[in-house]
């Protein structure tokens, strides 16, 4: 899997730490900001799809 680096102010770093752990909603802030992106994903597809958009055009 490849690895990425990004910047992210402290703030949304600590916001999204609370969710991170033992009985919480993500197992690491990785697992966190993957399940973000895809949802985004799925988001920006249905947007596309209401559009008539089909994703091929680049």
């Amino acid at each position: 899997m490849p690895k990425i680096s990004l910047d992210m102010p402290n703030e949304l770093l600590e916001d999204l730490k609370v969710h991170v752990g033992d009985e919480k909603k993500f197992v690491s802030v990785a697992d966190a900001v993957r399940t973000a992106c895809r949802k985004m994903l799925d988001q920006l597809d249905a947007i596309d799809a209401r559009h008539g958009r089909t994703g091929d055009e680049a």
